[in-house]
């Protein structure tokens, strides 16, 4: 039982005619993509190295929303775009090389949606604890009064 590969990235945006052009087209998708994250990291643009948001003043509100929003509050642009291009590029080759196109709704979900959410849970955890140790390293430890 044969099965014709797809020659279609994009969702059919963009045709091949035969498996050795889509590999070239795949090629230079990624190229591309990792040519924008080495530039990124090579150049770093000042206006990317600046928080998104900044802490909340003292208070009860401030407290909280700084609780809530810590991994985001010293997070640089620069490092979402690298987060979010290397997801990019994770989910493609799983979608393109490991032909998941080809399965079933439900298998796709299960084999894309689960590393997506323990890739994320990862990262906030990455973000929070290293926001802590930052913080240690910087300003030293201080003991909790209770």
């Amino acid at each position: 039982m044969a099965h014709e590969h797809k020659l279609e990235i994009f969702r059919g945006r963009w045709k091949f005619k035969n498996n050795i052009q889509k590999i070239w087209g795949v090629l230079a998708f990624l190229s591309f993509v990792t040519l924008i994250e080495v530039v990124l990291g090579i150049y770093k643009p000042t206006v990317l190295m600046k928080p998104l948001i900044s802490a909340f003043e003292p208070g009860i509100l401030g407290s909280t929303m700084n609780f809530l929003l810590s991994p985001f509050i010293y997070l640089k642009p620069l490092n979402l775009i690298f987060i979010v291009l290397t997801i990019v590029k994770a989910y493609y080759i799983a979608w393109d090389f490991m032909h998941l196109r080809d399965e079933k709704k439900g298998f796709r979900r299960s084999i894309v949606w689960t590393p997506v959410f323990l890739i994320s849970y990862l990262v906030f955890i990455l973000l929070t604890e290293g926001s802590y140790i930052y913080d240690v390293y910087h300003s030293g430890f201080i003991k909790w009064n209770f």
